[in-house]
């Protein structure tokens, strides 16, 4: 463009220029992942195998895609100014939030769950304890009972030794027993022996006779009368027989006598002597408890164990995700940041409120055009568009910024709460620690004594039954013991200070986030100029239809002839006075082209009043009175509009920056359009100065791809430059100065400046 530079977004860039950016990006990414496995294991405490793994895993991620990929260095590129977006201010929020979860929150936990197992416990020695005081209590009974199990003992010794005594007594008296019983039943029987061994003397006598009798009948019957001889005799001789029976007649009548007089009081003095000597020793003790419960204490102690920790297990589970928000946090902020990459490319309203140079300078050209402008902007239209380096917030980020500090406020009495919340609750458990630290011993504090005099035998058993009671009362019982004290989690003041860090970041990111987040705009039109210059081109419309009456600018773009009034698509004049038709339009699709110079926008009826440029690739798209105040020059890349622009315009002798131009410009052409160019070249310049600057043209590509650092190229600059170092400081602060609106220039004056061959555009 004459008079001017090429913008530093549009020179091409040498291989040691490439080379030396992938290598800073293959660098960074690598710092990336080392800064990420640091953090991870030393702030968040993972597994030293879990950071090796996540960092390694992104080290070949960033390192490879920020060292040989485009896409992926602008979008890691995005994520700062996406961290310092409200989504990435509330994952930061949920990060520090994480900490204090896994800091105060998870202390908190761990004291209850300490004071939950010192309570059960208690609860399982207060169980030892009563069994033990019951046992103690039962004591004295026991011993007791032992005592009297002694005795029974001893008086069992005793009876059985009375019993042998006694039962040699009895044997002897058995044994006289047993004789006379002998003599008892000798006299008893005798009779019957008598009886049986003599039978009755009379009876026998008479049966002898009257045996006798009856034979001797059988012998003679005929004399039977002789048989009665016998008869006398037996009357004589049975009759001494009869002296005989009183021998068994007397033991008959003596047997009663001896039963009533002897035998009777025998055995019953037997007895009654038996009966002396035989004794039952019985104890019995009667001892009951009763507990009105339902569950034992160990029961209970474990249900509240249990309780505990099913209500804890949801808080540690989300503790146990929190811990992981790191990743998911990058994860996030890379997806946001590849959203506004694709939304800042098809969506020409996206984050387009800002005033840039370009801006200045496309306003600037349209007065020069006689073209209506929109600077200076209107007070309300300041409150919405924006400076990019101004330190004034537009309405949007004044909403923005409010909410977000409001939240952050929040945020922080919470964290407030919960940091004073967890150190109150271990200083109250300490408390409660340090006083029952110590022991509690219940004694007895009053000892009865009693004295048992004697020497005997039962005096010896109440002794002993009284030093049971003695060693009752000397007992000492354990109430409170050691063993369950509880150990408090004293809080980790190097988390809260962490935690200070985090809030202090997110205070940070909200208090700059706003001029942080702006950084996104200024990195996409870098990489992408020509879409920027489109954006600029809508935004330019957008401020024209607004400041236009409704009524007006509909009618006009009906016409087709508000191409100077702002937009000509009724959809898009009705987005820029209602924004809220955005998202309709956004989803038909529609798209209007503009010129890149002025911003005027492209109609049906005037496609031949607009000159495309006509490198392979450019977007560029100018309009006529563009076209002439650019001269032939594409403000995008830097190349000519078209090779055949002003071909037929007269050529000054000293003006070889357009035929060097299009000379440059023609190898991007095919081989049919360069033969054209070159020969009408050859005409209109002659064969001398179109090989002169057809060398000098090879030359600027020369040392454009070497980046200028031979000696020859720079004598070549030295010697062809016709800018003196004073224009040169004028022409920079026109540059840093866009509101001093340049003049229109002749199109006749001789202009030198050295062209060198337009840079490849950036890709998408």
């Amino acid at each position: 463009m004459a008079g001017k530079e090429v913008p530093l977004w549009a020179r091409e860039r040498s291989k040691g220029q490439e080379v030396a950016q992938s290598v800073g990006g293959f660098i960074l990414g690598l710092a990336v992942a080392t800064v990420y496995g640091l953090l991870g294991l030393l702030v968040q405490g993972h597994s030293p195998w879990t950071c090796l793994v996540g960092t390694l895993s992104l080290a070949i991620f960033l390192g490879l895609g920020m060292g040989f990929s485009r896409s992926v260095r602008i979008s890691v590129l995005l994520l700062l100014p996406q961290a310092f977006s409200r989504q990435g201010r509330t994952l930061l929020l949920i990060a520090a939030f994480g900490l204090v979860m896994q800091g105060p929150c998870a202390n908190i936990i761990r004291n209850f769950s300490r004071a939950s197992d010192s309570v059960a416990c208690g609860a399982e020695l207060a169980l030892n304890q009563s069994a033990e005081v019951l046992q103690r209590a039962r004591q004295p009974l026991i011993s007791a009972l032992k005592k009297i199990k002694a005795l029974a003992g001893k008086a069992k010794e005793v009876a059985d030794r009375i019993r042998k005594f006694f039962r040699s007594i009895m044997d002897g008296v058995k044994h006289v027993v047993r004789a006379l019983r002998n003599v008892w039943y000798w006299l008893l029987h005798i009779g019957d022996v008598c009886n049986s061994e003599l039978g009755s003397p009379y009876g026998k006598c008479a049966k002898i006779f009257d045996d006798a009798k009856d034979r001797c009948m059988k012998a003679v019957p005929q004399f039977y009368h002789l048989c009665y001889i016998l008869m006398p005799f037996k009357l004589l001789l049975c009759g001494l027989a009869t002296v005989t029976q009183l021998f068994c007649v007397i033991p008959r009548y003596l047997q009663p006598f001896l039963r009533t007089t002897i035998g009777t009081p025998v055995i019953q003095l037997i007895n009654r002597v038996r009966k002396e000597f035989e004794f039952n020793v019985t104890s019995s003790h009667h001892f009951k408890v009763n507990l009105n419960s339902s569950r034992s204490l160990s029961q209970v102690a474990f249900d509240l164990r249990e309780a505990v920790n099913l209500r804890l297990h949801p808080i540690r589970e989300t503790l146990a995700l929190l811990g992981h928000t790191t990743p998911l946090l990058l994860i996030f902020l890379y997806i946001q940041a590849l959203f506004y990459r694709y939304y800042y490319l098809t969506q020409d309203n996206f984050d387009n409120i800002y005033i840039t140079n370009r801006f200045m300078r496309m306003d600037a050209r349209r007065i020069q055009a006689g073209l209506p402008s929109v600077l200076p902007l209107s007070l309300r239209e300041c409150t919405r568009y924006i400076r990019p380096g101004s330190l004034y917030l537009s309405r949007m980020e004044r909403m923005h910024y409010t909410l977000a500090t409001f939240t952050l406020i929040r945020h922080l009495l919470l964290v407030l709460l919960l940091v004073v919340l967890d150190y109150a609750i271990f200083w109250l458990l300490d408390l409660a620690r340090y006083w029952l630290q110590g022991e509690i011993v219940t004694r007895n504090p009053v000892l009865v004594s009693v004295t048992v005099q004697g020497t005997g035998y039962v005096g010896q058993i109440y002794r002993d039954l009284v030093s049971v009671f003695d060693i009752l009362q000397k007992g000492n019982i354990t109430i409170l013991s050691r063993r369950c004290l509880l150990r408090t989690s004293e809080p980790n003041y190097k988390s809260y200070i962490l935690i200070g860090l985090m809030y202090g970041l997110c205070f940070f990111v909200t208090l700059f986030g706003s001029y942080v987040g702006r950084m996104s705009r200024v990195i996409c039109a870098s990489y992408y100029p020509s879409r920027e210059q489109e954006r600029i081109s809508f935004l330019y419309n957008n401020l024209l239809t607004r400041r236009s009456n409704l009524a007006i600018s509909l009618v006009g773009a009906v016409r087709r002839r508000a191409a100077d009034q702002g937009h000509a698509n009724i959809l898009l004049v009705l987005a820029a006075k209602w924004p809220r038709l955005i998202p309709l339009i956004n989803l038909l699709g529609i798209h209007q082209t503009y010129c890149l110079g002025c911003g005027r926008p492209q109609n049906e009826h005037e496609m031949q009043d607009f000159v495309p440029c006509s490198t392979p690739g450019c977007r560029g798209l100018f309009c006529r009175t563009c076209f002439r105040l650019l001269n032939n020059t594409c403000s995008v890349c830097a190349a000519p509009l078209t090779p055949q622009g002003d071909l037929d315009l007269e050529l000054d002798s000293s003006d070889d920056e357009h035929p060097r131009l299009w000379l440059a410009s023609a190898k991007t052409l095919s081989k049919e359009k360069q033969k054209r160019l070159k020969k009408k070249l050859k005409t209109v310049l002659g064969k001398d100065r179109f090989r002169k600057l057809s060398l000098l043209s090879n030359l600027d590509r020369t040392c454009s791809s070497s980046n200028g650092t031979g000696s020859s190229c720079n004598k070549q600059q030295e010697n062809e430059d016709g800018v003196s170092g004073d224009q040169a400081e004028d022409k920079k602060e026109n540059e840093d100065e866009p509101k001093s609106f340049p003049q229109p220039t002749s199109t006749q004056s001789p202009v030198h400046i050295t062209i060198s061959p337009f840079p490849p555009l950036p890709q998408k």
